[in-house]
């Protein structure tokens, strides 16, 4: 049995069943590739979160701590709390910024950087599998839309969704 989602479009009230909005298509596509990957990951004592944070440590260089969060879409208390458990793991160290005492570099250990191209290989695993399978012409036709939802929602963010936006 579908569920029913009711809209409010131009002052009407529309249902329309949940399998034919673009979020419900999203959000399940995306919850198939978070499955995917923390069953991957799990064979490593990591998860899908672990490895995007791990991709977004530079090799050499390191991270700044507060670079990131913004980067994957975490919050800064689930990121606090990740890194600990990764220091705690020995898989990442931290160091303070030498040249401004208020940043925090964030550096993968040498059993980081291993976990680091685990979680790489399986990224670029999926990606072959992908291009496979999917056209060029078609993946460009996602990643066009996917960015213009994206910008949708980052003017959204500013301007709330509410009935008065639709008329």
């Amino acid at each position: 049995m579908h569920t029913l989602v009711l809209y409010l479009v131009l002052g009407n009230i529309t249902m329309m069943k949940k399998d034919k909005t673009l979020d419900f298509h999203i959000k399940w596509v995306w919850h198939a590739i978070s499955r995917m990957y923390n069953i991957y990951a799990a064979a490593e004592d990591m998860t899908m979160s672990i490895g995007y944070v791990l991709l977004n440590i530079d090799i050499e260089k390191g991270t700044p701590a507060t670079k990131i969060g913004p980067q994957i879409g975490m919050e800064a208390r689930s990121l606090t709390r990740m890194l600990k458990s990764l220091e705690e793991k020995g898989w990442i160290y931290r160091e303070t910024d030498p040249n401004d005492k208020r940043f925090v570099n964030v550096f993968l250990t040498d059993i980081g950087k291993e976990k680091r191209n685990f979680a790489r290989a399986g990224v670029l695993e999926f990606n072959d599998r992908v291009m496979k399978t999917v056209t060029k012409e078609e993946l460009d036709t996602f990643l066009s839309v996917i960015e213009k939802i994206n910008t949708i929602i980052d003017s959204e963010t500013h301007e709330p969704i509410s009935a008065t936006n639709f008329q």
